[in-house]
């Protein structure tokens, strides 16, 4: 096994997750700023401004698998990084909030793409034993993204009123330099064999990943899978109940817990609190450090401990952390409680949900239908993430910060039951192996 070269290509693969994290967060370093320069109203600025990028997140998420099965994964990984180098540069050059809007819908669109693209090229790629750490990889680079952004939105933040535009522009870097990487890794031998019928491809594919393994077994072994299958399912076809209840209590649970909500109003949730701006930016920061360790420790723990155990620890630190919140508001505690809480939060997320939600949903769904069934997961995930951080700012205000985050507590029971009760294992266990159990689980 040349894991050397399988590590390599996963984690410039991965990178797609560092921009997807940066894009996301970058908004909350110049929510308040845009709010003053273009002071339409709360809904304007959540819908419009804030949540432009997350809506083209959800088309990205929903047409994501075309290009993913028609182009390659390769190919479509591509247009991610050409997608969010046009996005910054637009985004930081506009005069106009709908303009803006625009270009951040075009990030958006990348950021929806790439969680269906990067997390099956790598799953495709990876060896069973430690396909989890590798796809969990994009994950950790998510996290990281986030932290960058949050360090990069206070290093610029005294740059005056127009901080905001070297704020998001600066993401042109990263996404010029990822689109270059990109070139230097081979397609997915899977999507090879599978979806352009290559098998010379995809031999010579299997060869760099495994030079000790005979390419023509492997092949015969998938293509005996994908002719018990069927090719013309859909992954709505009854045999694919179960997989797909899977992804969208997966993908809802994750956006119900409240996550996307706080990060992308992380500033001004602290200035709630009765934290100072330069403190908020800075707790902030505190936030992303939170996320990025933990997220490691849910990465070394993934293909140990397995998927559902890790959710099961983020659920407990979930109900824990977020019932603390809600009480830090409703009685009204000032000064660092608030954001020790939510570091909390974040930890739980990072080693529970953050690590296994990617991951998972890349696994559970068949070679044929894996970039359809990332599409579903992912465009629940993300019509969750446009909905509820376009709701935020209007909820602060109408009911207080205390009743949502004792919502978002509730629905994390309910995370915890799903869990328990219908959540299976799927580490250690090969792609093709789970799609014969997932087929038969209903």
């Amino acid at each position: 096994m040349n894991h050397r070269k399988i590590f390599f290509w996963s984690i410039t693969v991965a990178l797609a997750g560092f921009l997807f994290g940066f894009d996301t967060v970058v908004i909350s370093g110049a929510d308040l700023s845009l709010q003053q320069l273009w002071p339409r109203g709360e809904v304007f600025h959540g819908v419009v401004i804030i949540a432009s990028a997350l809506w083209g997140t959800v088309l990205g998420a929903i047409l994501g698998g075309i290009p993913t099965d028609k182009l390659g994964r390769k190919k479509t990984l591509l247009w991610i990084g050409v997608f969010y180098f046009i996005s910054a540069v637009g985004s930081a050059l506009a005069n106009d909030p709908w303009v803006f809007a625009f270009f951040r819908f075009v990030g958006g669109l990348a950021v929806g793409a790439s969680t269906i693209a990067a997390p099956a090229y790598v799953s495709e790629i990876a060896p069973a034993h430690n396909r989890g750490r590798l796809v969990a990889l994009y994950q950790f680079n998510i996290v990281f993204g986030i932290l960058i952004a949050f360090v990069s939105n206070y290093l610029l933040s005294g740059l005056g009123e127009n901080g905001w535009r070297w704020m998001i522009g600066v993401e042109a870097i990263p996404a010029f330099m990822y689109t270059l990487m990109v070139f230097t890794v081979p397609e997915s031998p899977r999507w090879l064999l599978v979806k352009k019928k290559d098998r010379v491809a995809a031999a010579a594919t299997m060869r760099l990943i495994d030079p000790t393994v005979d390419p023509e077994v492997e092949i015969d072994r998938i293509l005996s899978d994908q002719a018990l299958l069927g090719k013309k399912e859909s992954i709505f076809n009854k045999a694919f109940q179960f997989p797909l209840m899977l992804a969208f209590l997966v993908a809802f649970f994750n956006q119900f817990s409240g996550i996307n909500a706080f990060l992308y109003y992380a500033p001004r949730i602290f200035k709630i609190a009765g934290l100072e701006d330069s403190a908020a930016l800075l707790s902030s920061i505190g936030v992303g450090i939170t996320n990025m360790i933990f997220t490691l420790i849910g990465l070394s723990l993934i293909d140990k401990l397995g998927r559902k155990q890790l959710l099961y620890i983020g659920s407990v630190g979930y109900i824990i952390s977020l019932s603390l919140v809600a009480m830090a508001f409703w009685m009204n505690w000032q000064g660092m409680a608030v954001p020790i809480f939510l570091f909390m939060f974040i930890a739980a997320h990072a080693i529970g949900q953050g690590t296994v939600i990617w991951v998972f949903i890349s696994e559970i769904f068949p070679n044929h239908l894996r970039a359809s069934g990332q599409s579903f997961g992912s465009s629940v995930h993300w019509v969750l993430a446009a909905a509820i951080p376009s709701a935020v700012p209007w909820l602060f205000a109408k009911v207080g910060a205390a009743p949502v985050f004792v919502f978002f507590a509730f629905m994390m029971v309910l995370q915890l039951i799903f869990v328990w009760k219908m959540m299976p294992e799927t580490k250690g266990v090969s792609l093709e192996d789970l799609e014969m159990q997932m087929t038969k689980a209903d």
